[in-house]
């Protein structure tokens, strides 16, 4: 089954985000008209999110608004990671309904997979055992998205479906160290630490977590993909099929920024997840790869830093 998306009115969620903005550029080239809806529209709000679909009947929806964050932010606003993402993500799937829309894909995350999970892991290992405690409250809200459109799609029949992208970075990234996730941080620890011609930067932890990483332009390119040709009751990840322990990505970044201090470690922070590398095996039978290299993509996100694209 495909679904053409030329001619469409597609409605992106969270437009001005990392992963929307991303998505936007690459809806571009399939001949649709790209619908996005100011901050005014409080997407936490029903009402408002209603009279939005009504006015403006988008054809399909790629549900990329969330609050997201690192470890420190999830540990720190758990109220907000939990209820902001669950009235944002049932407000939008209810609207889609309401008002037609032909296809929708919700875009969640891999925190949704157990902390002990099976490596590489697989779509079926979803609630199959005890969350990472650190960003459990935004793996919640992003496993009630799921099942939203899986109880939609066996009620009511309408293709809504849903992709887990692994950790995400580039242009449009959020920089903030009080609440960034570790590549964006590693790259303004390095570029700062430079600039002030610093002996060291520090890492939480042991640095010995491994860790996958998508370039978010390939994460656009996947989604339209999914958009275009899967219809599926289950989740689908999304992911580059390599890891790399933490330690190891500080020390890619400081050579593609230029850093050459030493790097410390603050054992006395959590190290998170041990490992959580996704099998990519389901889209990669339907057709799909990433393209962009990690070396590469971390260049490409530190222009993106140095041109000041994104929260700094």
């Amino acid at each position: 089954m495909s679904y053409d998306l030329a001619g469409k009115r597609a409605y992106v969620a969270g437009h001005k985000g990392m992963v929307g903005s991303a998505i936007v550029r690459r809806l571009e080239s399939e001949g649709c008209t790209v619908l996005t809806s100011e901050r005014s529209t409080d997407l936490r709000e029903q009402s408002a999110v209603r009279e939005w679909f009504a006015d403006n009947q988008p054809d399909a929806v790629v549900v990329a608004a969330a609050k997201v964050g690192g470890i420190f932010a999830n540990d720190t606003y758990p109220a907000e990671f939990l209820y902001d993402n669950l009235m944002i993500e049932a407000n939008l799937i209810e609207a889609a309904y309401r008002n037609g829309v032909e296809k929708l894909l919700f875009l969640g995350s891999s925190c949704i997979y157990p902390k002990m999970a099976p490596q590489p892991i697989p779509e079926d290992a979803l609630l199959t055992g005890p969350l990472e405690p650190t960003n459990e409250w935004y793996a919640v809200a992003k496993i009630a998205g799921i099942k939203l459109c899986q109880a939609y799609r066996k009620q009511y029949g309408v293709d809504f479906i849903s992709a887990m992208p692994t950790n995400l970075y580039g242009p449009g990234d959020n920089f903030d160290l009080a609440n960034s996730h570790v590549l964006p941080a590693l790259i303004r620890k390095a570029h700062e630490a430079k600039e002030a011609s610093a002996d060291s930067i520090e890492i939480w932890g042991t640095g010995s977590p491994r860790r996958e990483f998508l370039h978010v332009d390939d994460l656009a390119d996947g989604a339209v993909f999914l958009l275009k040709k899967y219809s599926g009751e289950e989740h689908v990840n999304l992911g580059s099929g390599t890891d790399l322990p933490i330690i190891e990505l500080a020390q890619m970044v400081c050579d593609v920024v230029g850093f050459d201090g030493s790097i410390t470690k603050d054992t006395s922070k959590p190290d998170g997840t041990p490992r959580k590398l996704m099998s990519g095996d389901k889209i990669a039978a339907m057709g799909w790869k990433p393209k962009i290299e990690l070396r590469e993509g971390i260049a490409d996100a530190y222009r993106a830093f140095l041109a000041g694209e994104g929260k700094q």
